[in-house]
């Protein structure tokens, strides 16, 4: 989809939050990330660190612990650049904060999301797009992907699927070209999948956020008290498969 505000708009809004967008044929939903303060400098990314395939990564939240295997091998430039907060501990502190809760489908239907939101203190520069007719990683339900505004602006903010979400995913035959790219889909929840659905289910505000925004935001956000990389390899718990075309959802109510 096309950004609702432009780069200067986005950075007088309060919030300071993105949205990431839930594509279907009747719907348009927004789930998105900040975009920096105005003429924030953004701190360049070190260089590359040599990774495993499958990179395990453990969040500390005040709910509890989530695992993470994040998948080098098949989307390293989205993973790299997750592991460059994970060690420099730009995650710790953070929070979740929104919700979005969809009507439709077989409850709990929708994800939850996390990040700086565009702290300039502690946003890297944005990264490459790597989506997922390339990469084959699916949004299935405990899918991790990153938020963004238009492809190619992603740099902190992640989401965490509680639901198949199909419509994040690429589809070159959609007719808008910010749809077709879809988001980048790079890792899953191995353990802590409870501890998703505490975030998922806490109260949210009925006054914060913006536009499409407004009721899904976290009333009192969840703390990330830290995120660590753990260096063992492990291998990947859930398969890699090529994306295929996805049926609309069903009398969708959004």
């Amino acid at each position: 989809m096309r950004p609702l505000f432009n780069a200067r708009a986005i950075g007088i809004i309060t919030a300071m939050t993105y949205r990431f967008a839930l594509i279907a044929p009747a719907i348009l939903l927004a789930l998105t990330a900040a975009a920096p303060k105005p003429h924030a400098k953004l701190v360049r990314p070190p260089a590359p660190v040599v990774l495993p395939d499958t990179v395990r990564i453990e969040l500390t939240t005040e709910l509890g612990v989530i695992s993470l295997d994040l998948d080098n091998k098949h989307a390293p430039i989205t993973t790299g650049n997750f592991v460059h907060y994970v060690d420099q501990k730009r995650f710790d502190g953070t929070s979740f904060y929104r919700v979005m809760r969809l009507d439709w489908g077989t409850p709990p239907n929708g994800i939850i999301q996390a990040g700086p939101r565009g702290d300039p203190k502690r946003v890297l520069k944005p990264i490459t797009h790597e989506p997922t007719n390339v990469t084959g990683i699916l949004h299935k339900a405990g899918t991790v992907s990153m938020a963004r505004l238009a492809p190619g602006t992603a740099n902190a903010d992640f989401t965490i699927m509680l639901s198949d979400q199909p419509y994040f995913d690429a589809d070159p035959t959609r007719p808008d070209p910010d749809a077709a790219d879809g988001y980048a889909a790079f890792g899953h929840v191995v353990s802590g999948m409870d501890i998703v659905r505490k975030i998922y289910d806490v109260p949210l505000s009925s006054t914060l956020g913006e536009g499409v925004m407004k009721g899904q935001m976290i009333e009192k956000p969840v703390k990330i008290i830290n995120a660590r990389r753990i260096t063992t390899a492990v291998p990947l718990s859930a398969p890699v498969s090529k994306p295929l075309p996805a049926p609309a959802p069903a009398n969708p109510v959004l």
